[in-house]
């Protein structure tokens, strides 16, 4: 868990950290990146972690696990990652769900990666 002042000011700093009144902002993840290239592998690291939507995900693409591996630099790779996602709206919802970011965050990295 991060903690974030919500002041600049040095005392209000130490305040805060010692128990007077200042106001802090616990942040449960951090903001979501916008490069589309680490939005994708975020979104592939959401994907993996459940078999059956690992599996599912390797059965559209034809991809096998060692494919999968060396063409993480791909750009097509990476579409593909999001192209699963932005198929299956459920996923996408709870995939933008889980990394802090909104469904449309998903597809425009998509299409910003198709180009």
């Amino acid at each position: 868990m991060r903690f974030a002042i919500r002041s600049c000011d040095h005392h209000l700093v130490v305040a805060a950290l010692y128990g007077t009144q200042a106001r802090l902002t616990i942040l449960k993840q951090p903001a979501p990146p916008s490069d589309p290239q680490t939005l994708a592998l975020n979104a592939l690291g959401w994907i993996i972690v459940d078999e059956e939507r690992a599996e599912r995900f390797l059965s559209l693409t034809g991809l096998t696990p060692d494919e999968l591996r060396a063409s993480l630099d791909y750009p097509s790779t990476l579409t593909a990652v999001l192209d699963y996602l932005c198929g299956h709206e459920p996923d996408l919802l709870a995939a933008a769900d889980a990394l802090g970011c909104r469904p449309q965050d998903l597809v425009a990295a998509r299409e910003r990666l198709a180009a």
